[in-house]
């Protein structure tokens, strides 16, 4: 086309960049695109250097570590008492959601839930003693990732508490969660009132027993299968459970019925799971737990197999950089707020429940779920567009677990932290919120973006691994 004939023929626009640029090209009615291009994150460039020449390296242990996560069996097999089924739980170990912190670090909802399980446990009688014997470095606090456990919100274990065990059958690792109290005022979100404890309770002396002799009647419970149907009625398994609890209540309900000798305890367990959308996700948690951690120790690896936070601090840990931690500051959510609360009352987010979007659940999904994103704040396009992106950051598509709406898609599975850094795209979280202060509770609901600086860190710290592996 010549010159002339170009400019004698219609004009369109193309931005690159930041889309605010195209307002002035709305307002005045003219031919626009706008292209999503953001440029690569700041890290060092002797790391990215390194990255680029081991590329073969890493895409070969990605392919590696997808292959195990692909593979993965999980399902719930029985319940237990922490201190028994946890590995290296103690009676003065009391575990927490997201990388490692100490008391003096620890955010309010998660001191509220240290507080109440000191209570629960008996180890005080008042919030105030709770508080002088945190104090004192009697009672240890270490991560649930490092115990193969996972927590929601505050995650707070203690020795008494009642676990889910999930096997990856595949495999054969073990992952625990805590079971589900319900919304509001629990000791999850740092609540600590005596109905918080007497729930607690309940839950540990006729819950816990019912459902673990149902579930060893029934056999083990397929969790993978549960949420591949519950993806295609509607849930995405971190902030809507409703299908899931739905499906698992099924398989339960005549076990229940049948191994428990008296009636009005069972029907009290299956009103209360009934009564709880919410209790499939700490099946949800350890069934993601389960099928990552057999991808942990691959040299090379870029793949994130933890993404968690503690109220303070967010963190990941990589495939191929062991046990080492990467954290930044945790960030407040964008929410919808309860009534009477606002952004003011609000803790930066928390929970080890992010482990549903590491393993391609949750915001990652959320195209599954279009009836969740008013809850968390937002449009159904909103969340089609957030699970497209997420694809962008991804190793893998999950065959088994799969998106209606995207036509069978499956979910994008695998965060690369290269794939993170170069295309300056952060995992999108869909989350609970809690309030600032311990004893509250739940405040709110909505989504973020992970925090950008442990995926700088990781990045550094996998250049640094290939680097010495590679003389």
């Amino acid at each position: 086309m010549s010159l002339k004939d170009l400019f004698g023929s219609d004009l369109g626009v193309v931005n690159v960049g930041l889309e605010a640029f195209t307002e002035g090209l709305e307002a005045a009615g003219a031919a626009h695109v706008h292209m999503d291009w953001r440029p690569p994150i700041d890290v060092s460039a002797e790391s990215r250097r390194t990255i680029s020449e081991r590329a073969g390296v890493i895409e070969e242990a990605n392919r590696k570590a997808v292959g195990i996560i692909m593979q993965a069996a999980p399902a719930v097999v029985a319940t237990g008492r922490a201190l028994d089924a946890i590995p290296g739980m103690r009676e003065d170990l009391f575990l927490h959601a997201g990388p490692p912190v100490e008391w003096e670090r620890m955010c309010g909802p998660m001191r509220g839930a240290v507080i109440g399980g000191l209570i629960y446990e008996g180890r005080a009688d008042t919030a105030e003693e709770a508080e002088r014997l945190a104090e004192t470095g009697r009672i240890r606090f270490e991560p649930c990732h490092e115990h193969g456990t996972v927590g929601p919100m505050a995650g707070v274990v203690t020795p008494s508490m009642p676990v889910f065990i999930v096997r990856n059958e595949a495999f054969g690792n073990e992952a625990y969660c805590t079971m589900n109290e319900g919304l509001g005022k629990v000791l999850r979100y740092g609540a600590f009132a005596p109905e918080v404890m007497e729930r607690l309770n309940w839950m540990r002396d006729v819950l816990h027993p019912v459902l673990d002799g149902a579930i060893r009647a029934t056999g083990a419970i397929d969790l993978k299968n549960i949420i591949a149907q519950a993806l295609h009625m509607g849930d995405e398994v971190h902030n809507r459970n409703r299908a899931a609890t739905s499906l698992l209540y099924r398989a339960l309900a005549p076990a229940v019925v049948s191994t428990c000798s008296d009636r009005s305890e069972a029907a009290r367990v299956l009103e209360f799971i009934d009564g709880n959308d919410h209790f499939f996700l700490n099946l949800s948690m350890p069934a993601c737990k389960a099928s990552l951690d057999p991808a942990r120790g691959i040299e090379g690896s870029s793949l994130v197999v933890v993404m968690t936070r503690n109220g303070t601090d967010f963190g990941v840990q990589l495939s191929g950089t062991g046990d080492e931690w990467f954290t930044g500051p945790a960030d407040v959510p964008d929410a919808l707020f309860f009534p009477g609360y606002t952004r003011d009352d609000a803790n930066p987010d928390i929970g080890d429940s992010s482990i549903t979007e590491t393993a391609g659940l949750g915001g990652f999904a959320i195209a599954a779920s279009p009836a969740i994103v008013q809850f968390v704040g937002g449009t159904t396009s909103d969340a089609i567009d957030y699970t497209l992106e997420m694809y962008e950051i991804t190793v893998t598509e999950n065959d088994a677990y799969q998106i209606p709406y995207l036509d069978f898609r499956g979910t994008p599975t695998g965060i690369d932290v290269v794939k993170v850094v170069e295309k300056n795209i952060l995992p999108f979280i869909d989350t609970g919120v809690a309030h600032r202060e311990p004893g509250v509770g739940q405040v709110g609901a909505g989504v973020l973006r992970a925090s950008l600086q442990p995926f700088v860190g990781a990045y550094e710290g996998l250049a640094e691994r290939l680097k010495a592996a590679g003389g």
